[in-house]
């Protein structure tokens, strides 16, 4: 029956613009159960030939047929599972792996194999394999500590372990002496006295003789094609004969051409054992045979690759050690990295969330004279009816606090200090800032607002620098010779990101700051804005006047100037008003809301500006998040640069 038929392959080797042709057509079959021998000289196509058959390579043109198919222009995945399904091979130079034993050598071409048996079935097999080749004693030995012939034996026993259907040998005795060639023939007969198809590629007339049919190559044409008909069998009763010797000894006959007849070398067991052994031990027994007792439990559970892996691992310890080594080096540098970033985004969030979250601040407009504009805050347009607007018609507003600010040393006993933030303000400002909790004491209260109490709330640093380590509670302290009683001390919330220490503050009811520290009072604010002759703003509880009186460069105004430019005698502005919104989601909403309220108090037309304008936090937090995702972004593409190239080091 016909397993394998080709008809006028060709293979050119192609090297820049030059061909080289090494087979030019060849055409023949060989029938299953046949044992084949392919010679010629060197350069004649015989590996070519053999790797065409083989499906390692594809022929230039031509059919290739293998058991009913045609493979010979199959892809390169399709090739390697015909290689896995129905051919083994027995390299010259065994293509052994190194610092593998001599079972995982055998075991190798399984775990290629679409339908692995299991790695327990797998490992009797190949004991077996090896066992019946001779090397039940070498089992676990590497490469490095066996002769030639026992690793052209784990070569053999390498590629039955699939069950092949034709097994391929490419000299397979070149490397060998004459003894052990003699049993590796021996072997290859058993083998094809098994039904398996052999095809020897060879140069040495000795190891043809063995075969049933000599295929002759000469310049890439097959010139001849016969059969054996003295063949040389390998055994039977008589000792064995070295390959390589001379066939006209006592040991060997020969017909009048010269040419050997049949040989009866035998095995070492009787012929009676040798021809049951023959018929006995066929694919399907060799998987009967029981595992080794060193067979691991945990072994069934583990893919090939991952034992593959594993047996790396063990047999390079060292070389394992600094792979891992750099792998961990380049998975923590990304780790630190990642981490590095995202701790400096929180930092940052923090640090922004101290100066309030999600926070408005409403200043009032720029006040523009002579062509000149004084930016925002100069116009008085604010006033504390305002906030409570903003806190009682806009929903998306949790709270808000008016407020006014000056500066000025403060006083107490023989220290003194000049605070950064002198602020005015009402009870819920430390809702507004996130400032919920006091160090000590307690905020003070909307009474204390409406009476302009002489109390304030106080920073760690105003306590440190005035009080040192005594409490600072229900002691005194002059603002501009204002005295004021300390009610409470404010919790520690360090520096914004601009660095300005948030502790060095004094926070007063902002009737008193007004009222008494700023002393801008309706009827002062009034003159001021007249440029009356008591226009003057002239502080309280100044000690001395150090300078001379200023003298105003421009006449007063008269009466009639004075009573056709009315000033708001009982208005009362405020300098800012710090508002909260309810989520940093509704921002927007909240400062649309604000917008459309203060345009209706202020009573400002469609066509005309705003009088205030809203500064939003929320927009500075976004993007100055922004910006540290983005860094953090840069730090992780850096570190994976640095794991990339670590690991093609590796």
């Amino acid at each position: 029956m016909e397993l394998i038929r080709v008809e006028n392959i060709t293979k050119t080797y192609r090297v820049g613009e030059i061909e080289f042709p090494v087979l030019k057509g060849v055409s023949f079959s060989i029938q299953r159960g046949e044992m084949v021998a392919i010679v010629g000289s060197s350069g004649s196509g015989k590996s070519t030939l053999m790797n065409s058959l083989g499906c390692l390579d594809r022929p230039t043109s031509g059919e290739y047929w293998l058991d009913g198919r045609e493979v010979g222009q199959l892809d390169r995945t399709q090739r390697a599972l015909v290689r896995v399904a129905k051919l083994g091979f027995v390299f010259q130079n065994f293509n052994l792996l190194a610092r593998t034993t001599a079972v995982n050598n055998v075991l190798m071409p399984l775990d290629y194999a679409p339908d692995h048996p299991g790695f327990a079935l797998a490992h009797r097999r190949a004991v077996e394999l090896l066992t019946r080749v001779g090397l039940n004693d070498r089992l676990g030995y590497v490469p490095s500590k066996m002769s030639g012939g026992q690793q052209q034996r784990v070569a053999i026993a390498r590629s039955l372990i699939n069950h092949p259907q034709v097994l391929l040998a490419d000299e397979p005795t070149g490397n060998l002496d004459s003894k052990t060639g003699v049993e590796i023939l021996r072997m290859f007969q058993e083998l094809n006295a098994e039904g398996i198809t052999i095809i020897l590629v060879t140069h040495d007339p000795s190891v043809t003789a063995c075969a049933h049919r000599m295929i002759r190559l000469e310049d890439g044409l097959v010139v001849e094609d016969v059969r054996n008909e003295r063949q040389r069998i390998l055994f039977s009763g008589h000792e064995p004969v070295g390959i390589g010797s001379p066939l006209s000894t006592a040991s060997s006959d020969t017909g009048g051409d010269g040419h050997p007849v049949a040989l009866a070398v035998p095995l070492r067991t009787k012929p009676r054992e040798a021809a049951a052994r023959r018929t006995s031990v066929t694919p399907a027994a060799i998987l009967d045979v029981p595992a080794p007792r060193r067979l691991t439990r945990v072994a069934h559970w583990f893919p090939a690759p991952f034992r593959t892996a594993i047996g790396a691992v063990r047999r390079n310890k060292m070389r394992s050690a600094l792979t891992t080594l750099g792998v961990v080096i380049g998975v923590a540098a990304v780790v630190a990295m990642v981490e590095i970033s995202q701790g400096s985004r929180n930092s940052l969030m923090q640090t922004m969330a101290t100066m309030g979250a999600h926070t408005l601040m409403v200043q009032s407009g720029a006040a523009t004279s002579g062509g000149v504009n004084f930016g925002f805050g100069s116009e008085k347009t604010l006033t504390p009816g305002d906030a409570d607007s903003i806190i009682r018609d806009c929903p998306a507003v949790q709270t808000a606090a008016p407020m006014v600010y000056t500066q000025g040393q403060v006083v107490r006993g023989n220290r003194n200090w000049v605070p950064m933030n002198i602020y005015g303000t009402s009870p819920p400002y430390l809702e507004v800032r996130d400032w919920t909790t006091l160090r000590e004491g307690e905020m003070f209260t909307s009474r204390d607002v409406r009476s302009a109490n002489k109390v304030c709330v106080i920073g760690e640093t105003i306590a440190r620098e005035l009080f040192d380590d005594q409490s600072p509670l229900g002691q005194d302290l002059r603002i501009k010779n204002v005295s004021f009683r300390v009610v409470g001390v404010l919790s520690r919330k360090g520096a914004n990101m601009m660095g300005v220490d948030q502790d060095d503050v004094i926070l007063a009811p902002w009737t008193t700051i007004k009222y008494r520290i700023s002393s801008t009072n309706a009827a002062t604010d009034a003159a001021a804005a007249t440029g009356s002759s008591g226009g003057k703003n002239k502080e309280v509880n100044t000690l001395s006047e150090l300078y001379p009186e200023a003298t105003s460069r421009y006449p007063a105004p008269s009466s009639t100037q004075a009573a056709n430019t009315p000033q708001p005698v009982r208005f009362t502005n405020v300098d800012r008003i710090m508002v909260k919104a309810r989520s940093a989601e509704i921002v927007e909403q909240a400062i649309a809301q604000i917008t459309a309220l203060l345009r209706d108090r202020h009573r400002i037309r469609d066509e005309t500006d705003d009088d205030f304008n809203i500064r939003n936090n929320a927009e500075m937090m976004k993007a100055m998040g922004s910006m540290s995702s983005m860094m953090g972004t840069l730090l992780l593409i850096v570190a994976l640069i640095s794991l990339v190239v670590g690991g093609v080091g590796i």
